[in-house]
């Protein structure tokens, strides 16, 4: 099971925000270097993103509108079914932040790493996170400040112009802009992913330091901790279980029902950690900690999932015989990769 580097760096700068929150002008500081760093992330969403691609899929527009609703629909309503469990389980601040979880869009990246490892639909993979995360821009906060009103962190007009100026304005610039910029984001994607990391680790600490200054973590215990990755790992299974077997339901093939359920299961840490420094404020240490924990819990489970899709009878007879000792580079019929 993969631990991700990256969970471990994000850790690591809760702790640092624990022992040695910003305080006062560092304060200040480490907020508007926040705030333009969340604007700079959404422009290079925005940059990055193949619009032209993205429209080709909507041929398929049956597995992507499937996407989109256990993205959107399926994962918000267990989201409010798990209000049942406060105050048993979960705290109401741990549940606001579960039920943020719920409405963060798909992620892209391990979406499409599991589908290929599972001889799934990339392509298809690969179309759904693009659209969940062009819906996501908009829809995330709209779902946001429906369902958890005033409680997330004040959604009032103020909160509005913030998701519109640093979510939706840099989204739109860096789409009219891919035209002239989109090949040298391409060029350098290694370098930008890394300020791309950078950033968000910088959103994380601005966020847990103003938690802790607030003595936000005071209303966190390790019972608490624990009820919260009971009914994450609950949620998760549920949420596999409805896309293999749901998808199997309205009669999609083996290789897209693999692309349905690793991108229909799945939320993205890179979206939803910015969105929730905008729409929580001062309470977005508590709301992202779901996430975290999702996150990791996610690449962990479908690693074992899509390894053993990978041995399915179905999946050997798409990658047929060997030929020779070409056959190991040879593209499959399903995933048009390499085959391990």
């Amino acid at each position: 099971m993969p631990i991700d580097p990256y969970v471990l760096l994000l850790l690591g700068t809760v702790c640092l925000a624990a022992l040695l929150p910003a305080r006062g002008t560092a304060a200040d500081v480490a907020s508007g270097a926040s705030t333009a760093a969340i604007a700079f992330l959404f422009f290079l969403y925005g940059a990055r993103l193949s619009t032209r691609e993205a429209l080709d899929g909507l041929r398929h527009w049956r597995l992507h509108l499937t996407v989109l609703v256990c993205t959107f629909v399926l994962f918000p309503v267990l989201g409010l079914a798990a209000r049942g469990l406060v105050p048993v389980l979960l705290t109401q601040p741990l549940y606001q932040g579960l039920l943020f979880l719920t409405l963060v869009p798909s992620t892209i990246q391990s979406s499409i790493a599991f589908t290929s490892i599972a001889r799934g639909n990339v392509p298809a993979a690969i179309c759904a996170g693009s659209f969940s995360s062009l819906v996501g821009i908009v829809l995330t906060p709209l779902l946001a400040a429906a369902l958890l009103g005033n409680s997330g962190g004040g959604f009032s007009a103020d909160s509005i112009v913030k998701i519109v100026l640093q979510l939706l304005v840099p989204f739109v610039a860096g789409q009219v802009l891919r035209p002239w910029i989109g090949t040298f984001v391409t060029r350098h994607k290694k370098v930008l992913g890394l300020v791309d990391r950078g950033s968000i680790l910088l959103v994380v600490y601005t966020a847990f330091s103003e938690g802790m200054v607030k003595g936000i973590w005071h209303q966190v215990s390790a019972v608490r901790l624990g009820g919260l990755l009971v009914v994450e790992a609950a949620l998760l299974a549920v949420m596999l279980l409805v896309t293999w077997y749901g998808a199997r339901a309205l009669g999609f093939g083996r290789a897209d029902r693999v692309a349905i359920q690793f991108a229909g299961s799945k939320k993205s840490l890179a979206s939803g950690l910015p969105m929730a420094s905008v729409l929580f404020g001062a309470h977005a240490s508590l709301a992202v900690l779901p996430l975290m924990l999702f996150h990791q819990m996610q690449l962990m489970v479908c690693a074992v999932i899509a390894k053993r899709r990978a041995r399915d009878p179905q999946a050997q007879e798409q990658a047929g015989p060997p030929a020779g000792p070409t056959a190991r580079s040879r593209p499959t019929a399903a995933t048009g990769t390499p085959r391990p």
